[in-house]
């Protein structure tokens, strides 16, 4: 007699009948095929359930390695909005901007000297994962999506404008400022994450005030080499070293603090 089958869920895995037997047929569900094994639900206590994690904060842009060699990670693309702000050098905020783009962003800049982001628009070309150059309060809405996240790059000079592109969903905004300047308090207080590179002593007490750094931090920040930047995020504080790719370096250079 033909083997049948129980209800899905409940009973014993049944014995596989002899190929062509009619106990085959009993076993094929009108249109969905043979009935698979079976295999008992998976469920977690009431206690275990805090147990359960997802990472979250390790995708983004690489900006370089820690102390400890590690690879730091800037997390630009996210459905919230998100303001950076970099004290520093152009180089290190056009690797930024080249990095952004190897994710799949697109890259919109800001900027009064278009001519320094020409090798980088001729390298990525314009459109997805591309990169546009708009003139000082010219850029226009850029329509980020989850599937098209864009990072816009200010870089205004030491008094940038408010800008009429601000930070959105999957749209994340990095400032470049070359020094701290009157609006450099407004700016840290509004940013998420702020990178320090080399400045004055005079400008490390004041930047150090605002973000509240440890004396070592800000007697660091004056002797910072080219290429290192203190990353200061809420109360984390992380000296990163970025180095440029071969691609990088034929583009900009060699890592540099001054333009």
């Amino acid at each position: 007699m033909a083997t049948t089958s129980p209800a899905p869920g409940s009973g014993p895995i049944p014995t596989p009948p002899p190929p062509g037997g009619s106990g085959l047929r009993s076993l094929v569900r009108g249109g969905f095929g043979l009935l698979g094994p079976r295999h008992g639900h998976h469920a977690l206590s009431a206690g275990q359930v805090d147990t359960l994690a997802v990472p979250m904060g390790d995708d983004g842009v690489v900006v370089g390695t820690d102390a400890q060699g590690h690879p730091a990670v800037l997390g630009c693309n996210r459905p919230t909005p998100y303001d950076m702000l970099l004290i520093g050098g152009l180089w290190t905020a056009q690797v930024i901007a080249l990095r952004a783009a190897a994710t799949g962003a697109r890259v919109a800049v800001e900027t009064g000297r278009a001519a320094a982001w020409e090798p980088l628009v001729r390298a990525l070309g314009v459109g997805p994962s591309g990169m546009s150059v708009h003139d000082v309060g010219r850029v226009p809405p850029q329509g980020a999506s989850a599937g098209g996240p864009v990072l816009v790059v200010r870089d205004c000079g030491m008094r940038p404008p408010r800008g009429r592109v601000v930070s959105g969903p999957w749209q994340s905004v990095l400032t470049l400022l070359p020094y701290v300047s009157p609006v450099a308090p407004r700016l840290i207080r509004q940013a998420r994450i702020v990178g320090l590179q080399r400045i004055s002593p005079d400008e490390a007490a004041q930047v150090g005030r605002v973000l509240g750094l440890a004396r070592a931090q800000v007697e660091s920040l004056p002797t910072l080499a080219d290429g290192v930047t203190l990353w200061c995020a809420e109360r984390d504080r992380q000296y990163v070293v970025t180095r440029g790719t071969d691609t990088e370096t034929g583009l900009l250079g060699t890592a540099r603090r001054m333009d």
